[in-house]
């Protein structure tokens, strides 16, 4: 491999989860934004469950079994989607310790890295929704200490990404 001058690489982190918009951003990214000197850093903070001292041992055992598959299907996914284009790269699991929210999560992992830019998709939520519950990516656009691209997939988009993963799901050739 041919030796990467060091002041060129580019940290990039990529927020993941199992949705279709995190695999659009994906590859929005790597067609679009990709550099061949970025090192890649898919990133996702698990979800934290409250109230888990009035849960019983069981059920808290349950949900660290779920987490932990989760976390696994997200690392296979886009380890192998980095290797199939040719992406030096990594998946990390933050926020793991405390309580922090997935946004607070991204941005602080972003500072501690020193992240070049950060990409992130983004569900659409309507106002209401955002402002009830709060978005991730809303949230890293006003705090983080570096660039952010936020993908944001059209409708029209997301259903031609979904008919075309369903006929390659299939077999088909189109």
């Amino acid at each position: 491999m041919a030796n990467l001058d060091v002041t060129n690489v580019k940290k990039v982190l990529l927020c993941v989860d199992l949705s279709p918009q995190a695999e659009w951003a994906f590859n929005w990214y790597v067609q679009n934004f990709h550099k061949p000197e970025n090192h890649l850093v898919t990133v996702h903070c698990p979800e934290t469950f409250t109230n888990v001292t009035m849960m019983s041992p069981g059920r808290v055992s349950e949900l660290i079994t779920e987490c932990n598959a989760k976390l696994d299907a997200l690392k296979t996914k886009f380890v192998s989607k980095m290797t199939e284009n040719g992406i030096n790269g990594e998946f990390k699991a933050i926020g793991l310790e405390g309580d922090m929210k997935p946004g607070q999560a991204i941005v602080d992992y972003a500072e501690k890295s020193k992240a070049t830019f950060i990409v992130t998709g983004t569900r659409g939520m309507g106002k209401f929704r955002r402002t009830v519950m709060g978005s991730v990516s809303d949230y890293i656009v006003h705090h983080s200490p570096c660039p952010v691209l936020v993908c944001r997939q059209k409708e029209k988009d997301h259903k031609e990404h979904k008919e075309h993963k369903d006929h390659k799901e299939k077999g088909d050739k189109h």
